[in-house]
């Protein structure tokens, strides 16, 4: 006796089973919005630059001896903020988005600011949840930070609040509200604020393209 041979049946249990796998790629890379100052602070590197160049490369084999593949970009460094006295030239990346890999403007003529951990040999790399934004698209506020206000308040914490109720646990922590209140992440205090150290020890946000002055550090509320 032969079995009924259902093709529709088939054809949706494939369907199904393709569908799984695009959003179980999809859900592979998963990132929570981050503060520039804490992307800055959490970084091995940042740097300005432009990307020259790209190629596939093989970076060694799996534990099963696969090839492992990495997208290589050669970059001309502009400047760099944060990291290791030698220039960067070279930044690896994982080959697809699904695996957080970053996909880069490679004609030379786009300025990013590129954050990422650092590899021996002025090479580094980045995923999509590092902070990789064109140059031109940050605020005064945000470049001015870059240079020394950023820094100034690595020893603080950025707490975002998704909704309300939400508050500050500790008097290092500066409240960001930017998801909650514009439903964006580059929002006013992404762009226009750096939560920094008080003499006190407490941390409050700080707007502004000079440094903050003796008074408002040594001032007792926030």
């Amino acid at each position: 006796m032969k079995m009924p041979f259902n093709v529709n049946g088939i054809l949706c249990t494939l369907a199904l089973l393709l569908l799984w796998r695009a959003e179980e790629l999809v859900e592979a890379c998963s990132c929570a919005p981050v503060h520039p100052q804490q992307a800055f602070c959490n970084a091995d590197v940042v740097i300005r630059a432009k990307v020259v160049g790209e190629s596939e490369v093989d970076t060694g084999n799996d534990i099963y001896g696969n090839p492992i593949k990495r997208i290589q970009y050669e970059v001309k460094q502009i400047k760099m903020f944060k990291g290791p006295t030698q220039d960067i030239d070279t930044i690896f990346t994982a080959p697809m988005s699904a695996v957080c890999g970053v996909t880069l403007d490679v004609a030379g003529k786009k300025e990013y600011l590129i954050s990422g951990k650092s590899e021996a040999n002025g090479r580094m790399h980045v995923t999509l949840c590092d902070y990789i934004m064109p140059w031109d698209s940050l605020s005064n506020t945000q470049k001015k930070g870059l240079t020394q206000r950023y820094q100034m308040g690595c020893e603080c914490k950025i707490v975002r609040c998704p909704s309300l109720p939400c508050e500050i646990s500790a008097p290092e922590e500066c409240l960001w509200t930017d998801m909650m209140i514009e439903k964006q992440v580059h929002g006013r205090q992404a762009n226009h604020y750096a939560c920094v150290k008080r003499a006190d020890g407490s941390c409050s946000w700080y707007r502004g393209i000079a440094s903050p002055k003796k008074e408002f550090l040594d001032a007792d509320d926030p």
